[in-house]
């Protein structure tokens, strides 16, 4: 005869708890399993942001517009724009009219030194300038109007206070990186506009038009570019590609490889940035502007990412530019 034994009474705490337990379970599986319905539902309520395109593999898996101008239209990029400069740099040391990253403004451009500048700024490297690691004083931020308001915008960033030791840590400066521009135009013989079309804009198929230019017309380095948000997309695709697009090799394989090692930390965001791309933990390689620009890409899921934003509106790591990550690492990061 079989011994049934009395099992013990669940308690109405246990009860409960394993009921909204149950419950739980399908809507934690639908937090995690995202569908491009769900990012286009998710985006329609982020009242900065314009455009998003997604794509996995060869397909675009999202292309939203719900505000702005639309997918087809330039929009401006703005620090996104570091990025760019990033992929420029690389091209000109493979082509040669950069020895190395290691090589000197004093060794390139010796003319773009004004006389009265920052003691020592002659021996910063590509390397340093391209990490945003010069040691010079921000000209972003507070110094911001009185730099693109001054005479002459590459000295006025080379006569910046050295605040810390250059190699040492990242301080964010959009000079830094007009100073790389105007030392690629020296040792290129060719603006960065003309640079950016022949290296990225007629490889890719895309729209680069013309953007400010300083006193001296060097081109904005580090500012003020526009693409379209389909033209972006290219660019995070040749990321994700390792440099490659549409069987071509448009940047080397090694310099997206260097580009994409952690060099130095954000202060700001805390993530590790390289040669002009930020890189998050979970594998994202990222190019921001100011208000929400970004162009990513994730090569080990296959992703690409191109979102545009209000580009008057700000972006901080704790507001929206904190929910643009989590865009990216949850709901987008899920359609892998």
């Amino acid at each position: 005869m079989p011994v049934f034994r009395s099992l013990p009474m669940l308690t109405r705490r246990a009860f409960s708890g394993a009921l909204l337990g149950a419950m739980a379970t399908p809507f934690a599986g639908r937090a995690f399993a995202q569908t491009p319905s769900d990012i286009r539902s998710r985006v329609a309520d982020m009242s900065q942001l314009h455009a998003i395109l997604v794509q996995r593999g060869d397909e675009v898996i999202v292309a939203e517009a719900p505000r702005g101008p639309g997918l087809d239209r330039v929009a401006n990029i703005k620090s996104c724009s570091k990025s760019i400069i990033g992929l420029l740099t690389g091209n000109a040391i493979a082509k040669g009219a950069i020895p190395s990253i290691k090589a000197t403004i004093g060794e390139i451009a010796p003319s773009l030194i004004p006389t009265d500048a920052t003691p020592g700024v002659e021996d910063l490297t590509i390397e340093d300038l391209v990490t945003l690691r010069a040691g010079l004083e921000s000209t972003s931020g507070r110094n911001y109007g009185a730099w693109v308001t001054s005479e002459n915008w590459v000295s006025f960033a080379l006569r910046r206070p050295m605040v810390a030791t250059p190699g040492g840590r990242m301080i964010y400066s959009t000079g830094t990186t007009h100073i790389l521009g105007a030392v690629l135009t020296v040792a290129t013989g060719k603006s960065l506009l003309e640079q950016a079309r022949a290296v990225l804009g007629q490889p890719l198929g895309i729209e680069i038009p013309a953007w400010t230019q300083d006193p001296q017309g060097y081109y904005f380095g580090g500012n003020q570019m526009a693409l379209t948000p389909r033209g972006m997309l290219r660019i995070a695709a040749l990321m994700r590609d390792q440099g490659r697009f549409d069987g071509d090799q448009i940047i080397p394989t090694n310099w997206i490889d260097q580009s994409t090692q952690a060099r130095t930390r954000s202060p700001y965001s805390g993530l590790d940035y390289g040669y002009g791309w930020f890189l998050s933990r979970s594998g994202f390689i990222i190019a921001r502007g100011y208000g929400g620009q970004i162009i990513a890409a994730h090569p080990e899921k296959d992703l690409a990412v191109a979102i545009t934003s209000d580009p008057t509106s700000p972006a901080r790591s704790g507001g929206y530019f904190g929910d643009l990550m989590d865009l990216l690492e949850g709901a987008v990061l899920s359609l892998a």
